[in-house]
C-alpha cells in the first residue's frame, strides 16, 4: 500500500506521541521493589556478561531432567565453576560452587537452585493445569487483559505423542469452556468488530499434530496434520473458542500456510471467523506470504485473524542455514526486521475487515505505529489488538489497556520439564543483545531512541566469500521447484532404464558375453539396466591400459588436470536430480539421502582438485650452497573396489582422490549399483578424461581378485566388509614376480558404531538422533547406530520412546517423498538380517519389530530393536549392516564408556550429553575415528568430517579430509649441490 508523503509525516509524529506516552507510563509503574528481584538481578548479569549468559542458558536447559542433587550439584560447578560469579545466591556464589558437592551441601544448594528456577519459571509459564492456569486467566480478565493459551512441551517423536497432544488441545478446550464462561467482569477483549469475540483462545502448533513433518513431503505432511486439527478447530467452534495456529521453523512454514487454507475452505469451517494464524516478520518471505493470504481470505469470504510476530527462532534460523550453505530465511539485521514488521502491518491493517489485525510485540515503537495505523484507517480500538507475553513488560501492558486498547496475552502453560526449550527462548529473547524488551526497560535509553525508525542504511554488506573449496548444498525442499525438478527427473530416469553399458578400458567401450543385471531392491522386477561383466583377463587389459595412460597424466600439469575434473564436477551439479533419481530407483535410497550422496560426490571431485593443488609446491628449504626440494609425485596404476550404499559418492571419491593426484585407475563398482557407477565413469570421459586413466571394470570377486593379485598395482582403494577387506590386504601382501612396489592398501572396512545416552541427555534429541543414526537408509551405512549405550533411570522411558518413534517411520518406495526407510539392497541382504533377527530373538529381548507385510514387493524389513542386550553377545558385536538396533545399560559413564570401547571396530561413535565433563571426557577416551556429541552419528561432511576409523575398521584414511591424498602419493626429496669453485646463486636466484 502506498501511503503519501503527507501521511507519513503524520503517522511519524503520532508514533513520537503515543510512544513517549507509553513510555513513560510503563517506566512509572516500576516499582523499586522489582527492580530488586533476584529474578531482575539475574537477567542484568545475563544481558551484561555473554559467558555468564551462555552458561547460564545451557544450565537452565538441563536442570530439569537433574533430579539427583549430587547431580544437580555437578553440574553447577561444571557449568559455572570457572565464572566470575556475583549474585546473590549462596547456591551460585563461589562459596557454594566450592562446597556443592560436599557432605550435605547438595541437600542445601539444589532446592534453593530449584527454588529460584521454579520462579524464574513461573515469570514465563502461568501454571502447570487448567486449575492452576484458570486462577491466571481470571486475574487477566479482572484486569482488562485477555489470553491465548499455549500447551508447553508440543515436540514430539512419534505418532503417539502426537495423539497424545491433539488429546491434550480438546481436554483444555473442554475443561477451561465452563471455567471462563463464568468470568463476570467485562473485559474490552469479549468483543471484536461488532461480534461476540471469544474468551477462550487456544494456540497450536502443527508441529505437535505430525511427528514425521517434513518439507519434502509437504502434500502427505498437510493431510495428517489436518486429520489431527480437523477435531480441534470442530470442537472450538462448537464452544465458541479461539484457535491461532503457531508458526515455527521456516522448514515448516509453507506446511502451515497450506494446512490453514485447505482446512478452512472446508464444509463447516469456512464461515468460522474465529480462526488465526501468526506470520513472522523476521522472515524475507513474509510479505509475499501476506499478500497470498489477503488474496485468499477474499475467496473464502469469511475473515481471519493473522498475528504479526517478529520471530523467536532467529539464533536457529541463521545457524541451520550457515551450517548447509543455504541463503538466511530471516533477516540478517534488527533494522530489517523492523521494516519488515512495519511493512507487514500496513499491509494488514489495509486488508481490513477480511484480515483482522493482532500486532504481538513488545516493542514500544510498534506499540505505537499500531495504534497510529489503526487510527489512520478509520479503526475503532475493538477492531485490532495488541498481543505481548506473558511475564514480560507487564507496566506497558497496564499502561495500554488503561488507554483503552484491546491486549491479549500470550500465555504459556504447562510443566516445567516440557516446558524448558520455551524458557529458555523467553530468557534469550530477554536478554539478547538486540532485544526490545531489553532497550525498553533500561531507562538511559532515550525515547527518541526507541521510537526511531527502522534504520537500514548502515547496514553493512555481506563480507565476500572467502576463496577456497566451498561444499555443495544439499537441497533443503521448501522451494517448490526443487520438488519439481526432482519429481521430473525421476520420471526421465524412469523413461530411460534397462539400458546397457559396456566396460570402458583405455577408452573404449568392450562387450562381454557375460553381464550383470541390476534390479529396483524396490521393485526386484524392475530391470535398472544390464552392464557388461568383467573377466580375470579383462582386468589385466585394463591394468596394461592404466599403465599406458599413467605417464602422460602423471607429468600433465596441475592446472589441466583440474579443469577436468572441474568440468566434471559442474556435469554432475547440472544432472544432480537425474543421479539423485538414479539412487532411489537402482539403490533404494529416499531422495533426501540420495539428494545428500550426489552433493557430497561433487564435494569430493572440489575439494580434491583443490587439495591437488595445495600439495602441488611441496617444500623448500634451500641454505647457502645448496637446495633441498621436497615434492609429491603419483604412485602409479591402482585399483579402486567401491560398495554400493553410497553408489555415487564412495566411487567417486575414491576414484578422484588418486586421479587427481596424477595416478591411473581401474575401478571395479559394486555389483548391486552398475548402473551409477556407469554413468559416472562416462561423465569424466566427457568432461576429458584422457583415455586409459579412469577404466570401468564392473564384474563378480574374480575380476577384483585379479586386480588386487596382479604385479603392476601400485595400491588398493577398497570399501567394504571386514573379510574381503583383510582378504585384500593379505593378498596385497604377498610379492608376485615382476612386482616392483609394496602394495599400499586404502580399506574402510565398517563398524559397530555406539551411541551413549547419557542420564542428563535432552530426550527429544536423543531419541530422534539415535532414530535417524540407526535406520537412516534401512542402517546400511558403515557408519550407521547399531549400538545405544543407556545410562541411568531413565532406561525404561527412553526404550520406549525409541521404539515408538521408529515404528512411526514410513517404509515404502523410495520413490514416495514421505518414506523415510526403504528397501535393503538385495535378497541377499534380505535374508541374512531376517535370519540373524531370528536368531537373536532367541536369545535377547525383543522391544520392536515392525510389520511389513503389507509391502508385497521389495526387500523391505522394518527397524528393529533389541533391549537389555548383552555387552559380549554377538548382537552387540558382529556388523549387521541393516536396520537392526541393539540397546543396553550402563551403570555410570565409567561403564559406559567401557562398553563403547569394547568392540574390535572404531569407525564412529555418539554422545548425548549436557555435562560439560563428560563431554570433554568422551573426547579424550570415547575411541573412534569419528565421534559426534549431541547429534546424529551419519552423515559426515567432505572437509567437516574427515571420515575413516581404526581397529578392525580400516587403516583411518579420512576421506574427505587433508591427509588422504597422501595415501596416492609418494615422496620425494631432491638435494643439489649449488656451490661451484667457491661460487654459489643467491637464494633469490
Amino acid at each position: 500500500m502506498m501511503i503519501n508523503t503527507q501521511t507519513q509525516r503524520d503517522v511519524e509524529a503520532a508514533v513520537r506521541q503515543i510512544g513517549k506516552d507509553l513510555l513513560s507510563g510503563g517506566r512509572a509503574r516500576r516499582s523499586w521493589w522489582n527492580r530488586l528481584t533476584q529474578e531482575d538481578i539475574l537477567l542484568d548479569r545475563l544481558m551484561n556478561d555473554e559467558a555468564i549468559r551462555v552458561a547460564s542458558l545451557r544450565f537452565v536447559d538441563v536442570l530439569p531432567a537433574l533430579d539427583d542433587d549430587d547431580n544437580l550439584c555437578r553440574h553447577l560447578e561444571e557449568y559455572f565453576g570457572d565464572k566470575d560469579l556475583h549474585l546473590p545466591w549462596p547456591a551460585l556464589a563461589h562459596w557454594g560452587l566450592r562446597h556443592a558437592r560436599r557432605g550435605i551441601a547438595p541437600h542445601v544448594i539444589a532446592p534453593m537452585v530449584r527454588a529460584v528456577a521454579g520462579r524464574m519459571a513461573r515469570r514465563f509459564i502461568a501454571g502447570h493445569n487448567a486449575a492452576t492456569a484458570a486462577r491466571t486467566l481470571a486475574r487477566l480478565h479482572r484486569n482488562g487483559m485477555g489470553f491465548t493459551i499455549d500447551l508447553l512441551g508440543e515436540a514430539v517423536v512419534c505418532e503417539s505423542e502426537s495423539e497424545h497432544y491433539q488429546g491434550l488441545y480438546l481436554k483444555v478446550l473442554r475443561e477451561l469452556d465452563p471455567i471462563v464462561r463464568r468470568f463476570r467482569s467485562k473485559s474490552a477483549t469479549d468483543a471484536i468488530n461488532g461480534r461476540v469475540s471469544p474468551r477462550l483462545n487456544l494456540s497450536v502448533k502443527i508441529s505437535a499434530m505430525f511427528s514425521q513433518i517434513d518439507p519434502v513431503d509437504p502434500a502427505g505432511s498437510t493431510e495428517a496434520i489436518k486429520a489431527r486439527l480437523r477435531p480441534i478447530l470442530l470442537e472450538a467452534k462448537k464452544r465458541g473458542a479461539f484457535i491461532t495456529l503457531d508458526m515455527e521453523q521456516y522448514d515448516t512454514k509453507d506446511i502451515t500456510l497450506r494446512a490453514f487454507r485447505e482446512i478452512l475452505m472446508e464444509d463447516g469451517l469456512r464461515d468460522w471467523p474465529d480462526v488465526g494464524l501468526a506470520m513472522q516478520a523476521y522472515l524475507r518471505d513474509t510479505p509475499r506470504d501476506i499478500d497470498a493470504m489477503i488474496t485468499w481470505v477474499k475467496e473464502r469470504g469469511t475473515p481471519v485473524t493473522v498475528r504479526l510476530v517478529r520471530g523467536a527462532y532467529w539464533d536457529y534460523e541463521t545457524v541451520i542455514a550457515q551450517q548447509n550453505d543455504w541463503e538466511a530465511p530471516v533477516w540478517m539485521h534488527k533494522g530489517e526486521t523492523d521494516l519488515c514488521y512495519e511493512t507487514c502491518l500496513a499491509k494488514l491493517f489495509a486488508a481490513h475487515p477480511s484480515i483482522e489485525t493482532a500486532a504481538a510485540t513488545h516493542n514500544v515503537r510498534s506499540l505505537a505505529l499500531t495504534i497510529a495505523l489503526a487510527k489512520e484507517h478509520g479503526l475503532a480500538t475493538d477492531q485490532y489488538e495488541m498481543q505481548m507475553l506473558y511475564g514480560m513488560a507487564d507496566e506497558l501492558k497496564q499502561k495500554l489497556v488503561q488507554s483503552g486498547q484491546r491486549l491479549r496475552v500470550y500465555l504459556p502453560f504447562g510443566e516445567l520439564l516440557p516446558g524448558m526449550a520455551y524458557l529458555v527462548r523467553r530468557l534469550l529473547e530477554n536478554t539478547g543483545s538486540q532485544s526490545f524488551v531489553r532497550m525498553g526497560a533500561q531507562e538511559n535509553v532515550a525515547p527518541e531512541v526507541l521510537l526511531a525508525p527502522p534504520d537500514v542504511r548502515s547496514i553493512p554488506q555481506p563480507k565476500p566469500r572467502k576463496p577456497g573449496f566451498v561444499n555443495e548444498s544439499n537441497h533443503r525442499w521448501t522451494d517448490r521447484r526443487e520438488r519439481d525438478q526432482m519429481d521430473a527427473s525421476l520420471a526421465q530416469v524412469r523413461s530411460e532404464l534397462g539400458g546397457k553399458f559396456p566396460l570402458i578400458v583405455g577408452g573404449r567401450d568392450v562387450a562381454t558375453t557375460r553381464e550383470l543385471r541390476s534390479v529396483n531392491p524396490a521393485n526386484p522386477s524392475q530391470i535398472i539396466g544390464a552392464t557388461a561383466s568383467a573377466e580375470p583377463a579383462d582386468a589385466h587389459r585394463a591394468i596394461d591400459a592404466a599403465e599406458a595412460a599413467l605417464t602422460k597424466w602423471r607429468h600433465t600439469s596441475i592446472a589441466e588436470r583440474n579443469e577436468i575434473l572441474r568440468r566434471g564436477a559442474r556435469l554432475m551439479r547440472e544432472r544432480r536430480d537425474q543421479f539423485a533419481a538414479l539412487q532411489m530407483l537402482e539403490a533404494g535410497k529416499p531422495r533426501r539421502e540420495a539428494d545428500a550422496d550426489v552433493t557430497e560426490a561433487i564435494d569430493f571431485i572440489e575439494y580434491y582438485a583443490h587439495e591437488a593443488e595445495r600439495l602441488s609446491g611441496g617444500h623448500k628449504l634451500h641454505v647457502p650452497g645448496e637446495t633441498n626440494d621436497y615434492f609429491y609425485e603419483p604412485r602409479g596404476v591402482g585399483a579402486v573396489i567401491t560398495p554400493w550404499n553410497f553408489p555415487l559418492a564412495i566411487p567417486v571419491g575414491m576414484c578422484i582422490a588418486p586421479i587427481a593426484a596424477g595416478n591411473t585407475i581401474v575401478f571395479k563398482p559394486a555389483p548391486q549399483t552398475p548402473i551409477i557407477a556407469a554413468k559416472f565413469a562416462k561423465l569424466m570421459h566427457e568432461a576429458g578424461l584422457p583415455a586409459g586413466v579412469l577404466n570401468y571394470l564392473p564384474g563378480d570377486d574374480e575380476a577384483g581378485k585379479a586386480l588386487v593379485a596382479h604385479p603392476k598395482i601400485s595400491f588398493i582403494s577398497f570399501t567394504g566388509s571386514q573379510s574381503a577387506g583383510v582378504s585384500i590386504n593379505q593378498s596385497a601382501a604377498k610379492l608376485a614376480d615382476g612386482q616392483e612396489t609394496v602394495k599400499h592398501v586404502v580399506a574402510e572396512l565398517g563398524g559397530k558404531n555406539a551411541l551413549i545416552v547419557d542420564d542428563d541427555a535432552d530426550p527429544d534429541d536423543a531419541v530422534l538422533g539415535v532414530v535417524r543414526s540407526a535406520f537412516g537408509f534401512a542402517g546400511q551405512k558403515c557408519s550407521a547406530c547399531s549400538r545405544v549405550i543407556v545410562i541411568g533411570a531413565g532406561y525404561d522411558a527412553f526404550v520406549k520412546r525409541l521404539c515408538e518413534a521408529a515404528a512411526s517411520l514410513k517404509i515404502g518406495d523410495p520413490v514416495d517423498p514421505a518414506t523415510f526407510l526403504g528397501p535393503v539392497i538385495d535378497a541377499e541382504a534380505y535374508e541374512r538380517i531376517n535370519r540373524t533377527i531370528d536368531e537373536a530373538g532367541r536369545r535377547h529381548m525383543l522391544a520392536l519389530r515392525t510389520d511389513v507385510s503389507h509391502l508385497k514387493n521389495g526387500y523391505y524389513i522394518g527397524p528393529t530393536i533389541f533391549r537389555d542386550v548383552d555387552p559380549a553377545s554377538d548382537l552387540a558385536r558382529n556388523e549387521i549392516f541393516g536396520p537392526v538396533l541393539a540397546v543396553m545399560r550402563a551403570k555410570n559413564f565409567d561403564h559406559a564408556l567401557q562398553i563403547a570401547n569394547s568392540s574390535r571396530y572404531a569407525l564412529t561413535g555418539g554422545l548425548y550429553s549436557r555435562s560439560p565433563h563428560h563431554l570433554a571426557r568422551a573426547r579424550r577416551e570415547f575411541r573412534v575415528g569419528n565421534l559426534y556429541l549431541n547429534r546424529k552419528i551419519t552423515g559426515a561432511i567432505v572437509n567437516r568430517q574427515p571420515f575413516g576409523g581404526f581397529k578392525l575398521s580400516g587403516t583411518n584414511a579420512k576421506a574427505g579430509g587433508p591427509d588422504y591424498l597422501m595415501h596416492f602419493l609418494e615422496a620425494r626429496c631432491v638435494t643439489e649441490n649449488t656451490l661451484r669453485r667457491g661460487f654459489a646463486p643467491s637464494e633469490e636466484d
